[in-house]
Parts: C-alpha cells; sequence; structure tokens
C-alpha cells in the first residue's frame, strides 16, 4: 500500500526531503508521490504541516 498526497498539499516540500526512496517530485502547485516506488513508511505523512499524505 502506498501513499498519496492530496489535494491539503501547501507545496512545502518537507515530504520530498524525508522520503528515503525520493519518490515524491514537485508537479507545480504540489507535490506527487510515484506510487510504485514508495515502501509505505510515512516518513512524508510525519513531517507534513497539513497532513496531505495518506495511506491508500
Amino acid at each position: 500500500m502506498a501513499y498519496k498526497i492530496g489535494s491539503e498539499c501547501i507545496s512545502c516540500g518537507a515530504c520530498a526531503s524525508e522520503c528515503p526512496t525520493s519518490c515524491i517530485s514537485d508537479a507545480g502547485s504540489i507535490y506527487v508521490i510515484k506510487e510504485s516506488d514508495c515502501i509505505d513508511c510515512g516518513s512524508c505523512a510525519s513531517v507534513c504541516p497539513v497532513s496531505a499524505p495518506k495511506a491508500q
């Protein structure tokens, strides 16, 4: 099960710098997770100030 970043994202980049597999990238107005590379560790969710990453 991978994480997905929701519309709450404020594009701060905190999640991308914490991701151990570097599967989070800037898509303009929000960040996105490449689900096939996500290891479901939750690092992104633990640092997000608006709780945008959610387990799918």
